[in-house]
C-alpha cells in the first residue's frame, strides 16, 4: 500500500493536507492481467517501447483511480468504489498526484511499486531496474 500526503487548496480557498492511499490486491492484478491480451506487464512494456504517450497517460490514470481507496478505521478493509474514485478525481489533490506521475519518472516508479502487495514489490522493482538498464545500454 502506498500513502501519499498532499497539500492543496480546495475550492473554498482553504489549504488542506491530506493522506491518500493506493493499493492493488493480487486478485485485482490477476484480473487486469488476464483481461489484457498478452498480459498487463507485456502491454505496458510494448507501450513504453513504442513511446505511445496517449496510452501511457491512460494507463497511469486508470491505475491511479483503480488503486485509490480509503482504509477502514480498524484497518481490516481497504474500501474502493467508483464513487470514491470519482470523489478523489474531483479534488485538487488528484491533478497534483497525476501530474507528478506523468512528469517525474522516480515518482512513477515508486507509485508502480508501492501500489503492489508487499510480496510482489521486489519483482516490480527488479523489472523496473532491468528496463532502466536496457534503456541506458541502448543510449536512451
Amino acid at each position: 500500500m502506498l500513502k501519499k500526503t498532499v497539500t492543496y487548496t480546495d475550492y473554498n480557498d482553504n489549504t488542506r493536507t491530506e493522506d491518500f492511499y493506493f493499493n492493488l490486491t493480487k486478485a485485482e492484478l490477476t484480473e487486469m492481467n488476464l483481461s489484457t491480451t498478452g498480459g498487463l506487464e507485456q502491454m505496458i512494456r510494448d507501450i513504453i517501447a513504442a513511446q505511445d504517450t496517449p496510452k501511457i497517460i491512460a494507463i497511469f490514470k486508470e491505475l491511479l483511480l483503480k488503486s485509490y481507496g480509503v482504509k477502514s478505521a480498524d484497518g481490516r478493509r481497504f474500501i474502493k468504489s467508483k464513487e470514491l474514485s470519482t470523489e478523489f478525481s474531483q479534488t485538487e489533490a488528484f491533478p497534483i498526484i497525476y501530474m507528478e506521475l506523468l512528469t517525474d519518472e522516480g515518482s512513477a516508479e515508486k507509485f508502480m511499486t508501492g501500489i503492489l502487495p508487499s510480496d510482489m514489490q521486489g519483482t516490480m522493482q527488479n523489472a523496473l531496474e532491468e528496463s532502466n538498464a536496457k534503456d541506458n545500454n541502448s543510449g536512451k
